[in-house]
Formats: structure tokens, sequence, C-alpha cells
């Protein structure tokens, strides 16, 4: 037997979307539920171990300003409770790994206690109840309306949701098919979406790698070498046709026009804790740096391995049976200790030698015992057939030219990143393609013909090719932010999400409670939506 409860908005996934959309509904007076697989909270930030993938204009006033101080408040956690140095301490901008992915690099079990400060007092006051430890396993449907969404915990026990209006946060879309609401795939082909990049035919196996992401420590002297995976040989010897070596390598292609090119771990020997070089991987997504610790800290530097060299791509994950998708998982995971494994034996090592089995995995940087996040890190969900479907040639550079991203009318929010597509469990290689600083249209979080859902992650309505673009940290937030913002207004004004998207007077008094009252901005200003030379996100390859 369930038990049931009730809510005027029930999310279901824990990831940035999701906390974004019941941070929003419950500061805003409405009662939320948050269902989440795991005890942290924050998805690709947190349990998946992604340093945030941002854009050059992040530390403007045109950030959401909930972003804004989540970002600040990460910040503020490292000046009251580290050993900073003096220089780190004075910094405005303080990058606690200084890694070059990001400007604010920083440890993932960190995010995960702001996200718990963010949410407390909505938590304390009733208005918020986060269900940790369950996952949806079934959701019920009166014609065109979800009326109930079913959670299992992972020890057994059922809870029956209800809500007026139901949020998929998931990672993977996973309301969709349990709800019967339709949805992509994969790839859908150029004669669908009239994309320049997309392919002939639709491909629904053509999915993005994951990569299962691990937290690494550097201690000079120390041997850490980990057990030798038992697939090992085939990790350290396949060479995938579209590739230049095998992964366990440090030779890998620039996305941007797939050159070879040879990046090491270290460019030069590290001689101590502290190491300064900063055109190698160890730098890339480093996430805390010795330079900006007072010397008297005893830990060494931490860097988070989200690299090509573990890049996942021979099983998908989506549309396979429930052998495949644990197999993948598997192989994700097995790729990746296979990596660190190659690292600590094999790699060459700047200065001469072999191998640095001085880095060690620090599980307690990632909340588990192995090293590993909690979680894969996906790239590409399921996505809803949506009232408005984002293409390339509303945000794509080459087939827009530079009169900027198409303008939506409808538009939540905005954001920016380039559109970069990992090699794909189809042969795929890479597809990376200049971008324009972009909206976040209303009609993109609506699925066609159902009154109550909403999508409020990777699960949007885009395209294979623009989820690319739309899949990183701030704008997942920016799409949760929205999808939270319009449960409370449907709620006062009884509307349903459809009529707020279709007539134009309940859309202005929308997008009035999104500037005026949570301050989010909806169009670029014209110097940045109208660009005079090309833009680049700082990432190149996340």
């Amino acid at each position: 037997m369930s038990r049931a409860l009730a809510a005027d908005l029930v999310v279901v996934g824990g990831g940035l979307g999701g906390v974004a959309a019941a941070h929003t509904a419950a500061r805003l007076g409405r009662r939320v539920i948050l269902v989440s697989r795991f005890e942290w909270l924050g998805g690709q930030l947190t349990t998946q171990a992604v340093p945030p993938d941002e854009h050059q204009w992040i530390e403007t006033g045109t950030t959401s300003p909930s972003y804004a101080e989540l970002r600040t408040r990460i910040r503020a956690h490292y000046r009251r409770n580290y050993p900073l140095s003096a220089r780190a301490r004075r910094s405005a901008d303080l990058n606690p790994g200084l890694g070059t992915v990001s400007r604010l690099c920083h440890e993932p079990r960190v995010a995960a206690i702001v996200i718990e400060e963010l949410l407390s007092p909505s938590i304390a006051s009733g208005l918020l109840t986060v269900l940790r430890g369950y996952s949806p396993v079934a959701a019920e449907r009166d014609g065109d309306t979800v009326t109930s969404v079913l959670v299992r915990h992972r020890d057994g026990s059922e809870v029956t949701l209800t809500a007026p209006l139901v949020a998929d946060a998931t990672e993977l879309g996973d309301l969709l098919p349990l709800a019967g609401i339709g949805h992509v795939i994969g790839a859908e082909s150029a004669a669908e979406t009239g994309e320049l990049h997309a392919p002939d035919l639709a491909d629904p196996l053509d999915q993005q790698a994951v990569t299962w992401c691990c937290a690494l420590e550097l201690r000079i002297g120390e041997d850490h070498t980990i057990d030798r995976p038992a697939g090992y040989g085939h990790w350290r010897d396949t060479v995938d046709p579209r590739w230049p070596g095998p992964q366990l390598s440090w030779t890998d292609v620039v996305p941007d026009g797939l050159a070879i090119r040879t990046r090491p771990l270290f460019a030069a020997a590290p001689r101590s804790a502290e190491h300064r070089t900063d055109d190698d991987l160890w730098h890339y997504r480093r996430i805390l740096a010795r330079r900006n610790l007072d010397p008297s800290f005893p830990g060494g530097e931490i860097t988070l391995v989200n690299w090509p060299q573990a890049d996942y791509w021979e099983l998908p994950l989506l549309g396979v049976d429930a052998e495949t998708h644990r197999r993948a998982l598997a192989g994700a995971r097995e790729q990746t200790l296979s990596l660190v494994h190659w690292m600590q034996t094999e790699a060459p090592r700047a200065g001469g030698g072999q191998g640095y089995p001085e880095l060690t995995l620090r599980g307690d940087v990632t909340g588990t015992l192995d090293g590993l996040a909690q979680e894969v890190y996906v790239r590409e969900s399921r996505r809803i057939r949506a009232l408005v479907t984002v293409t390339e040639e509303h945000i794509g550079r080459l087939m827009r030219g530079d009169t900027g991203a198409a303008q939506f009318t409808d538009t939540t929010g905005i954001g920016y990143y380039r559109i970069d597509l990992h090699p794909s469990t189809s042969g795929r290689t890479y597809v990376d393609i200049d971008c324009l600083p972009f909206q976040i249209p209303l009609g993109a979080l609506i699925p066609q013909g159902i009154r109550n859902l909403l999508a409020a992650a990777k699960n949007i309505g885009t395209t294979h090719i623009t989820n690319g673009a739309y899949r990183l940290h701030p704008v997942e937030w920016s799409i949760g932010e929205a999808v939270g913002a319009l449960a409370v207004f449907c709620a006062e004004t009884g509307s349903e999400p459809e009529a707020v998207h279709g007539k134009p007077a309940l859309l202005a008094d929308f997008q009035r409670l999104l500037t005026g009252t949570l301050g989010i901005t909806l169009s670029w200003p014209d110097e940045v939506r109208v660009p005079a030379a090309r833009h680049d996100s700082i990432p190149l390859d996340a």
C-alpha cells in the first residue's frame, strides 16, 4: 500500500532544473513536492560531478538572479570555511579550482551543501517537501491530464503524488513514456527539421556519449594505484574508426574542425602538490587549486575527470531494453576506472617514464566510496514534442548569419552555449556548430496534447542538434525557474499552460511576473544578441 501526498506542483527529478522549479514555486508561496533519486540535489552540478559550463556573460546583470545567488553562495562557502590565501580572499570573482572550463570551478560536495542552504527556508516553512531516494515507476492519465505519479523508494515503499501541474525534471525524461506523452529520442532527419547539420535519416540510436566522471587528487610521492578493471584491455587497445587511436591516450580531436591534438595530464612534470601549468587536462577541470589556499592546508589539488578519454559511446541509454541500458552504464563506469588505472600505470609521464601512481580517487568529493560520481553524466534526454521546437535555424550562426538568434515572443529567459554534440552511439563524431545567444521559449516547455505536464530539464522541445546548446547548467536552471513560475501563475490565474502560451494578454502578465518579481532577463542586449564577431562559450568539449 502506498501513501498519498498532494501539492500545488510536483517536480520529479532533483537536478538543476528540478531544484530551480521547486525553489521558484516555493519562494512564491506554493506547496511543492520535489522527488530525487539521490540524497544530494543538483544533478549535473553535484551527483554527476560536472563543474558549471557557462558563457562569458555569466557575471553580468543578464544572468538570472536566482542562478547568480547560487554562484554567490558557492563562493561564500569557500570564503567562510576554507583557509584561503590572501590573494584569493581579495578576489571578487573567486574561482576555487582555477579551472579554465568555468569562472567557478568547485567541488560537487560544496554545491550540494549550498543547494541545501538555498532550499532550507522553504523546507522549514513546509512549502517544500523533498522526497529523497525515490524514482518514478508509473503515471496515471485521464485523457489529456496526468492525474497522479507513483514514485518508489529504494527500500520498496511507494508514494502516490498528485498536483494540478507536474514537472518532469528527470535526467532522461522518465515521465514521458510512463505517462504516454509523445517524445523524440536520438536524431531527427534533415527533412523533418530543416537543419543544416541534421543527418539525412532519422536515427533514434544516435545519442551523445555519456561520461561517468570522477574526482582525482595529486599526492606527490604516494602510490594509490587501483586494481586493473576486468575489461581494461578493451579500453586500452580498441581504436574507434572516428578516433586517432585508443581513447586511453593523451591524443584526441578538437571538436571544432576535428584536428588531432595531444593534450597530456600535465604539460610539465609536477614537482609539488601545486601545479601551475595551464595547457593540460589537469588544469582544465581543476576544482581545488593550491594557489588559492594557505600553505598550511594539508590537502592536494583536485581535478574532475570529464574528458574525451572517458566519453562512452558503445551503447545508447534510450530506446533499448533494460539489459542494454544496464550494460551501457556498467561500460561507462568500467571505462572511467580503466582510464584511471591507465593514468596511474601506463600513461606517458611528463619528463619521461610511465604512470602517475600518485593520483588518488576522491570519493568524498563526489559522495561515493569508489571515487566515481553518483550517476553518469547525461548529455541527452528524451525530448517532448512541444508547442514550439527550437531548431538550428533559430540559433545556429551558419543558418542565420549575423542577424542574431530568432526572437521568440513567448520568451521566458535567455542562455548561450555553443552547439556541442559529443561523438554518438551511431558512429557520428563531434558536431560542433557556432551558435548565437538565444532565448528559451515557453512553448518549448509545454508538450502537445497534455494539459498539465511541463518539461523542466534537457527534455524540452529542442532537436538533437539544438539540445547541444540548451543542455548546460545555467540554461537548465532557467528552464526550471520558468516552469516553477508558470505553475504559480497558473494557480493564481486559474489558467492552463497552453492558454498562457496562446493568449497574448496572459502571456504578457506571465512575462511581467518573470521580469518584475523574479528579475529575469528575457532578451539579450543588442550588442550581445547581434554579434559583430564570433562568440565562443568558454568550454569547447563539455
